[in-house]
């Protein structure tokens, strides 16, 4: 039977990437929302551990995610994360307040004491904090693992149970030895033997659809980037020639990008490939719209609409296949999840589509899976590598009215931008950079006259999961060299600001 830990959710932004980082250590993890899944069923499930994630309410609110505290006497080890610490001293009679001046955000120092979890991890080290309540009276059997200056309870333990708990998150990169903490957790604590691999997936997924799509007609929304290209490619494998790969050319692609999509799929892949020119259309949706929700909306529907009409020109299509991953899930408000953003593919899909189904066979995974999944299928590094690029396209890089002028703008200096980051050998760099055309406006002198033209806004982001980035610290001369190349090549630009924030508290996306 094959090992596996229980991801409990209690509506946490983070809660794949908790399965992500346990899946990392080759162990597979299994997401199950709090209300959908009992104590009984956990303790038939076979499951070596249990993780209760975070979340966005406070424990002592009667409308927030609670359990049964019959989770606590199954003799599965646990560990409770941020929210999941406070349910947990909950559940087991602790006390939990709200901090008044105590909450904590971004990166604290945090001091441990020994215990399992925390074997071979300094005594002092950056953890990853997001937190208003906190444990102030942990309950009985359980003690204090951890503080902070500002958190007299930053874990707790109560190790004769094999109960275990942090307030931060050890699951994010910004926490030092969080990768460390669930090793700990899952081999010292739950005895895993880390077994499961990734490269397991292609093969079960490839069958899986291969059944499931039998006799049927597929039609795959393509836009080119890295998720797409991989779910198409996946796709074709399982069902073949009944796969047909329709790119819709928008109107707010990067400069040539419609045309080498194009080229690579015709030829590379030799798939059936229909491209739609339909700029005009999705321009006269989008004129006058500024809020960036009613954008995704719109071109989330918009997608839907022609997919639908492509469809009925080949005749009968059963199912709509589309490149949508985890964290287009998740920020889109997934469960009792939070909603970022919607993603086109996600919140902004219609009521009524036009298809029997719809096939996501990427949904659960994160990026760097995905690349894996697209190296393991043969597609080549230098696609599965590129960065990537929203399907709403440049329509979350233009703020405010999109008009084919800002447009053209925005091209032009994210051209710019992205081949001064290659020429300067630092491509590898950031995870994924780009520029943004804001809606602002401001003076400038060129040639001894007054300008009055656009701010272009450039970022660079590093990351290895998109859930939590740190800005990229690009040389300066390369920063240098894109401005100067920007505000003088490109007509209506007076103006080059870098983005030096981080996620959270912003996202990788302006919009």
């Amino acid at each position: 039977m094959q090992e596996k830990i229980l991801v409990l959710d209690f509506g946490g932004q983070y809660n794949m990437l908790i399965a992500r980082r346990v899946r990392e250590q080759h162990v597979y993890a299994e997401i199950r929302p709090y209300n959908r899944i009992t104590p009984d069923e956990i303790r038939e499930g076979g499951y070596r551990g249990i993780i209760f994630t975070g979340g966005p309410n406070s424990v002592y609110d009667s409308a927030s995610p609670h359990y049964d505290p019959a989770i606590l006497e199954l003799g599965i080890p646990i560990l409770g994360i941020c929210y999941g610490q406070q349910l947990m001293a909950w559940m087991a009679g602790g006390e939990i307040a709200s901090a008044e001046s105590g909450s904590e955000y971004g990166k604290v120092t945090v001091r441990l004491s020994p215990c399992a979890l925390f074997d071979g991890v300094p005594e002092s080290s950056v953890c990853w904090m997001s937190h208003t309540d906190y444990v102030k009276t942990v309950p009985v059997g359980f003690a204090v693992t951890a503080v902070t200056d500002n958190c007299p309870c930053a874990a707790m333990a109560d190790e004769a149970r094999a109960l275990y708990a942090v307030q931060f998150h050890p699951e994010v990169t910004h926490t030092a030895f969080g990768r460390e903490m669930l090793h700990n957790f899952l081999f010292g604590v739950c005895r895993c033997a880390g077994d499961w691999r990734m490269d397991d997936f292609v093969g079960s997924a490839v069958e899986k659809y291969r059944v499931q799509l039998a006799g049927k007609r597929v039609l795959c929304a393509l836009s080119g980037g890295v998720d797409s290209s991989v779910a198409a490619v996946l796709l074709h494998r399982a069902v073949g020639e009944r796969l047909t790969c329709v790119f819709v050319d928008h109107g707010l692609l990067r400069k040539d990008e419609g045309d080498l999509v194009e080229r690579v799929f015709r030829r590379q892949f030799n798939m059936n490939l229909i491209r739609v020119d339909a700029r005009e259309r999705f321009l006269s949706r989008l004129a006058g719209v500024t809020e960036p929700e009613k954008k995704r909306k719109i071109i989330g529907e918009e997608f839907i609409r022609v997919f639908e009409e492509e469809g009925r020109k080949l005749g009968h299509v059963d199912v709509l296949a589309q490149g949508t991953i985890y964290p287009d899930v998740i920020e889109s408000g997934a469960g009792d999840a939070s909603v970022i953003k919607s993603h086109h593919n996600v919140g902004g899909l219609p009521d009524v589509i036009d298809f029997e189904s719809i096939v996501e066979p990427l949904r659960d995974l994160f990026k760097d899976e995905v690349r894996a999944v697209g190296l393991e299928l043969g597609i080549p590094a230098e696609l599965v590598m590129r960065q990537p690029f929203p399907g709403p396209g440049l329509a979350v890089r233009v703020l405010g009215e999109i008009t084919e002028e800002k447009l053209a703008v925005l091209r032009e200096a994210d051209a710019i931008f992205r081949q001064e980051v290659d020429a300067a050998g630092l491509s590898d760099a950031p995870s994924q950079y780009f520029a943004v055309l804001t809606n602002n406006r401001s003076v400038g002198v060129m040639g001894d006259a007054r300008t009055y033209g656009w701010t272009v806004a450039l970022r660079a982001v590093t990351t290895d999961d998109f859930m939590t980035a740190d800005w990229t610290r690009l040389p300066f001369e390369v920063l240098a060299s894109a401005s100067s190349r920007i505000t003088n090549e490109v007509k209506s630009v007076s103006r080059v600001v870098y983005d030096i924030t981080s996620k959270p508290p912003a996202t990788v996306e302006w919009e």
